[in-house]
């Protein structure tokens, strides 16, 4: 093959016994994709359809299901047709545009998560200002400066992939995400910097931010009224389930990836589907069972659709 074809050429060298189980494996994560589009758009729906879910809290949730969908149809179309290929290929330029919009929208959910975190210390922290300090230009803010903020961030790592030289044409994943690294004939400084200022900037900081506010929120509803107490637990609980699973991911992600370069296929292979399945799954489950009154449309719809 050709040195021109050698740089732009990557093969997905993470597949497991793809020969054997191409069908067993497309047929599961094609189910896992509808599934992720169905019940994320679902919520979705009904938080755009009734007017008492249209506050801050409920257009913060949306705006979550959102990302779990866009960030799956990132990554499930070409996973797909990769099972039913002959060969695993991708260039290197849609590898670092892939990986680029997949990390802007999977870290943009801290700042998402970081505005409900705010959004929750004024409702039962300062219920008299909530509604001077939690207004809809607010809250618009909060959800353009969540994507945008990344997607500029991200952009700028884009701009310095664009520069390198291809030495490593085998990438160990089943799609383009921090094992890029790998792919470069020298790590830069610059690179390897900036990768953590944008984990300082839009991981870690988000992060700090939501474990002091939740805190804040704890330690107000400990000393308030039973009412208060419940109220935090059940509103609280959902985002730092959430928090939990995005944090478990980011941490596989970043942490086992780039330190544990040989980690056996088999557990890669299944870390991996493990980390594109979880969470864009279970988050509308999250929300869709312990938000009150989401979860009160949605039986509604469900007796609707059995009565038909």
């Amino acid at each position: 093959m050709d040195s021109k074809l050698n740089v732009t050429y990557i093969t997905l060298d993470g597949h497991v016994e793809l020969e054997k189980y191409r069908y067993v494996y497309f047929v599961i994560m094609f189910t896992i994709f509808m599934l992720i589009i169905c019940c994320n758009s679902t919520i979705v729906c009904l938080i755009v359809i009734h007017k008492n879910l249209h506050e801050p809290m409920y257009i913060f949730i949306a705006a979550l299901l959102i990302n779990s969908l866009l960030y799956s149809i990132t990554i499930y179309p070409k996973l797909l047709i990769d099972f039913l290929s002959e060969t695993q290929i991708t260039t290197f330029p849609h590898c670092i545009f892939q990986s680029a919009i997949f990390y802007t929208l999977a870290t943009s959910e801290f700042l998402l998560l970081s505005a409900m975190a705010y959004d929750r210390y004024v409702s039962i922290c300062k219920p008299l200002h909530y509604p001077t300090i939690m207004r809809g230009e607010t809250v618009k803010v909060f959800l353009v400066s969540a994507w945008l903020i990344p997607l500029c961030e991200l952009a700028g790592s884009v701009v310095l992939y664009a520069n390198v030289k291809v030495c490593n044409f085998n990438l160990k994943g089943l799609f383009c995400n921090t094992s890029v690294y790998t792919l470069p004939c020298v790590r830069t400084v610059a690179l390897s910097m900036y990768a953590v200022f944008i984990l300082l900037s839009i991981v870690f900081l988000p992060m700090l931010f939501i474990i002091f506010t939740y805190t804040r929120i704890f330690i107000v509803s400990f000393r308030s009224c039973k009412r208060v107490r419940t109220k935090a637990a059940q509103t609280c609980l959902p985002h730092l389930l959430v928090l939990i699973n995005l944090s478990c991911f980011i941490s596989y992600d970043v942490i086992v990836v780039r330190l544990v370069p040989d980690l056996p296929k088999l557990t890669r292979f299944i870390l991996t589907l493990q980390m594109i399945v979880y969470h864009p799954l279970l988050n509308p489950f999250i929300y869709g069972l312990k938000m009150k009154e989401i979860s009160k449309h949605l039986k509604c719809l469900l007796f609707r659709m059995k009565s038909h």
